[in-house]
């Protein structure tokens, strides 16, 4: 009896500690066609990820990152404005966030751009157009966000407490349990 109860506890932790925040949808969603450029690009979750280290990455049929301005996090909702999108084709957004319980979360979706946007200067306001920056990280420090490929590369650590800790006390806590009463009882 104890043992069953041992490994019941056991079990219900080792779920516990596991839990990372899943992807719930996309938009645009994943594998859609849209018709026009989209102005902002987001990604939900299940859970609230952390803001610090959330990173989103929108790269073009020629390799082109097209993210501008900072990730916001709103509620379940990672985002990340867009700049313009000059060919059709397949896009991927990239994602990187770090779980509410602790644990980076990586992945990509994609979605196929029917009809590229405007190019930079060609509405006619009468300002000369400008070339865009070399720079389209969108980060004010400069360096890049991940790239799809990076994001979905392996866990290479949060900063938060990796599972099998969990695991470690859980075990500890139940044997010391099994013990006390075993001793009770002799």
């Amino acid at each position: 009896m104890t043992g069953l109860l041992a490994l019941t506890v056991l079990l219900l932790t080792a779920g516990t500690a596991n839990a990372h925040d899943v992807i719930t949808g996309s938009d645009p969603a994943d594998g859609s066609t849209v018709p026009t450029a989209p102005t902002q690009v987001s990604v939900t979750f299940d859970e609230t990820p952390q803001p610090e280290g959330a990173a989103l990455t929108v790269v073009g049929p020629d390799g082109a990152h097209h993210e501008q301005g900072a990730v916001t996090v709103r509620d379940k909702v990672v985002s990340v404005p867009v700049g313009a999108l000059p060919q059709a084709g397949q896009y991927e957004i990239g994602y990187r966030v770090v779980s509410s319980d602790g644990h980076p979360v990586t992945g990509s979706v994609t979605f196929d751009l029917a009809t590229p946007s405007a190019p930079a200067g060609a509405a006619t306001t009468g300002a000369p157009a400008q070339a865009a920056p070399a720079d389209h990280s969108g980060h004010s420090d400069g360096s890049a966000p991940p790239s799809p490929a990076a994001a979905a590369g392996p866990d290479t650590g949060s900063g938060g407490v990796p599972s099998w800790v969990f695991v470690v006390i859980a075990v500890v806590v139940v044997g010391g349990a099994v013990a006390l009463v075993l001793r009770r009882r002799a």
